[in-house]
């Protein structure tokens, strides 16, 4: 009978009794370096995830420089005078001009541009305030009271996204001139009081925001429904209160066919029907008004860049509240 007869597996101490040429040589472990390379072995897949992110990368930078073109003629343009507007190269600049520009835009026509800007301001913080408040308090609703016809409510809320807004131009204009509101103030500031999307995103935001447990214990401790939205809903809501108010500025700021239906005396104009104004008279005997339409929706976008990254934190954080349901 024969035994065949195995090596025993080298160990640690039998592998350092050696001597230092016979020793063996482990694999190396992890990543190598290729010897024709000079690079790490990579995982399947890297080389078209590298390929995938580049392609990510040059989108964005494309639509950067999309984006910032724009703004970047408008402040070229801006410092230019009437000449050298037309005549040089409009991405670069000539001769500043900037503060004769800016001291012909705030005097011309009897300073209408100050106006118009102190009316968009008018109209934009005041409605915005208005909607807030009025959007916070339909949502906490809607979202913390069960009712007869609560399902149909939210169901008419929904379904008013359906309909144009300019579907709705002519009935308001005969009701404003029928109630007296036609070329007023208010027929800027009431209308824009009432959006039934910012109502959706402040129901979906007062889901998840406000607990049914702490308005519980607050009726229980003797407080009233009013004080309960007042000192405790609205405080937990701010974040949706901030977005629903900087959305809305921002479109209110913008608006141009409301007032282009709704009013009629050019005292009571918004900047962009103003400087529309302008646009369509092209040329003065003195100034040209394209030059001062450039210079002034320069200066009327300055406002909107400051609101944006003074509430950029609740602007970031308000981007995901139509997740949170």
């Amino acid at each position: 009978m024969s035994a065949q007869l195995t090596a025993p597996p080298a160990t640690e101490a039998s592998a350092a009794a050696l001597p230092a040429g016979r020793r063996p040589v482990r694999p190396p472990v992890g990543p190598t370096r290729s010897r024709r390379g000079g690079g790490a072995d990579e995982p399947p897949g890297t080389s078209a995830s590298r390929r995938n992110r580049g392609l990510v990368m040059l989108g964005l930078g494309v639509f950067v420089l999309y984006s910032v073109a724009p703004v970047w003629w408008l402040v070229v343009a801006a410092t230019k005078t009437r000449e050298d507007l037309y005549r040089t190269n409009g991405l670069w600049f000539a001769d500043v001009n900037l503060v004769e520009n800016l001291r012909q835009l705030f005097t011309y026509q009897d300073a209408a541009y100050p106006r118009w800007l102190a009316n968009s301001l008018l109209y934009s913080a005041a409605s915005s305030v208005g909607l807030t408040l009025i959007s916070l308090a339909a949502g906490y609703g809607l979202a913390k009271y069960t009712y007869r016809g609560r399902g149909l409510t939210m169901g008419l809320v929904i379904g008013s996204f359906l309909i144009p807004g300019a579907l709705l131009t002519i009935p308001s204009y005969l009701l404003f001139v029928r109630i007296g509101l036609f070329d007023s103030v208010w027929a800027m500031i009431l209308p824009s009081c009432f959006s039934a999307f910012s109502v959706y995103l402040a129901k979906v935001y007062a889901e998840a925001a406000v607990p049914s447990e702490l308005i519980e214990a607050a009726r229980i401790d003797g407080a009233g429904e009013y004080r309960i939205f007042w000192q405790i809903a609205l405080r937990l809501m701010t974040t949706a209160g901030a977005t629903i108010f900087l959305l809305h500025f921002v479109a209110q700021w913008n608006a141009f066919f409301g007032p282009l239906v709704f009013l009629r005396d050019s005292g009571k104009w918004p900047v962009m029907l103003g400087l529309y104004s302008w646009l369509q008279r092209g040329v003065d005997s003195q100034y040209d008004l394209t030059g001062m339409v450039i210079i002034g929706a320069l200066v009327a976008s300055l406002p909107m860049v400051l609101l944006m990254v003074a509430m950029q934190r609740y602007w970031r954080s308000g981007v995901s509240l139509g997740s949170l349901k």
